[in-house]
């Protein structure tokens, strides 16, 4: 005999920003629903007459995120009590919601809180030392001030161009310096503050500019520091089409998609800085 079940969609994944006329806000939602009643049909003879697709599941977190998502407490209540009272087959809705917190850099310009791993590689061959100091997981996110336009397009070019969009990245940066004394703890926080700051503050033409950018800007703040190596990952946001719910969608929900991504790297040198002599990077094994 059939036992006890449910079903749903698991961790879909919105992200809604709330477009306020001095700054914006974000909610950064991985929420779930599994449902359960009526659905012994489907398990025992196939028959999907109570049955309401996950995908559709889905759409109703997408469509109930454009009214605002509030707390995460009042979110998952509208959306359980949506399940149950608009489907007679539907007996019981469980809603989970993770939520991602964001600490916010500037009006439109926020760092994800937490799990960021500070990183350090030191290297010694008896005489000298080189001292690598860096940070990987600290995942940026600016709302607005990104496009990306003017790309080569052949037969295989779908990707549209856009003036305006959602820039995000999970920073993995090494940063190597010309001294082996320092205020190691100072240095490493002008690090992670000229990062931070040049992320905010550039108008994003591609993440390859916001790559040099801020690695430069680690140059111009730690004179100590000789060299930065950056790994930006393109976190992308897609604009959810709501069309057909009948809603528009004025660039306030979107779908983040954790792969396929961009992957940019790259090495912003200061001139006449000496050269790091053995290896100096234990993430890369260069």
């Amino acid at each position: 005999m059939l036992g006890p079940n449910n079903y749903g969609k698991a961790e879909v994944r919105v992200l809604r920003v709330d477009r306020g006329a001095d700054k914006h806000e974000i909610a950064d939602l991985n929420v779930s629903v599994a449902l359960s009643g009526d659905l012994a049909a489907t398990h025992l003879t196939g028959e999907n007459d109570n049955v309401l697709p996950t995908d559709t599941q889905k759409n109703t977190v997408y469509a109930f995120a454009r009214d605002g998502i509030g707390s995460p407490e009042s979110f998952g209540l509208r959306l359980a009590r949506h399940f149950v009272d608009s489907q007679p087959s539907i007996e019981r809705a469980r809603i989970g919601i993770e939520k991602y917190a964001w600490d916010q850099n500037d009006r439109h310009s926020f760092a994800r809180a937490g799990d960021v791993v500070d990183t350090t590689a030191v290297t010694y061959d008896g005489t000298t030392a080189w001292v690598v100091a860096g940070l990987t997981g600290l995942v940026l996110l600016n709302t607005t001030n990104s496009e990306f336009s003017g790309f080569i397009v052949d037969r295989y070019t779908t990707l549209a161009p856009t003036t305006d969009r959602i820039l995000a990245t999970s920073v993995d940066a090494e940063w190597r310096y010309s001294v082996d004394d320092a205020d190691w703890p100072a240095l490493r926080e002008f690090a992670r503050q000229a990062l931070v700051g040049k992320f905010v503050t550039t108008y994003s033409y591609s993440l390859q500019q916001t790559l040099y950018q801020m690695g430069q800007a680690v140059l111009d703040e730690v004179p100590e520091v000789a060299e930065v190596r950056l790994s930006l990952p393109n976190r992308h946001h897609f604009l959810v089409d709501l069309a057909p719910f009948g809603l528009d969608n004025p660039g306030e929900v979107y779908f983040p998609a954790d792969r396929p991504y961009g992957l940019i790297e790259g090495t912003v040198l200061r001139e006449g800085a000496p050269p790091p002599g053995l290896a100096w990077s234990l993430r890369s094994g260069e």
